[in-house]
């Protein structure tokens, strides 16, 4: 695992961008993303919020292939929880298996829950560790 300070659309269009999601939907079926990069993502992407949105109904709160270089990386349940380490340890292990599945050589990833979600980098880099290897880019955004 590597980790790098950019914006991480940077990447867009040279690597796989995993976003962090919550698992809730709005009334007519469109996942919520109303902070940090879910937010920047459903900004650039119009049909995102409705396509995971599909996903999360059949499929659950899980890694899912959104669209063309765009993964979901859920963080918590829902947008008003905090976010869980059991829930970011499941999602780097599918986020694995499914870089692993479709042979990606770049995946990058935001600090996943230390955002909004306020939870501290020591604590969620030793898990990742687990499952990135250097293939992944751990991404903060760089100081202003």
């Amino acid at each position: 695992m590597r980790e790098q300070q950019i914006d991480i659309w940077s990447y867009q269009g040279q690597a796989i961008i995993a976003i962090t999601t919550n698992g809730s939907l709005t009334r007519d079926g469109r996942a919520i993303m109303g902070k940090g990069v879910a937010k920047q993502a459903a900004e650039r992407f119009p049909e995102l919020r409705s396509q995971l949105g599909r996903l999360l109904q059949v499929r659950g709160n899980h890694v899912h292939e959104i669209l063309l270089g765009l993964v979901s990386f859920p963080v918590e349940e829902t947008p008003f929880s905090l976010p869980e380490l059991s829930l970011i340890r499941r999602s780097a292990e599918e986020l694995r298996q499914l870089a692993d599945q479709c042979g990606w050589n770049a995946v990058v990833v935001p600090r996943p829950g230390c955002g909004g979600g306020g939870m501290r980098w020591q604590e969620v880099k030793p898990m990742l560790e687990e499952f990135f290897d250097d293939r992944f880019i751990v991404v903060s955004a760089p100081e202003q």
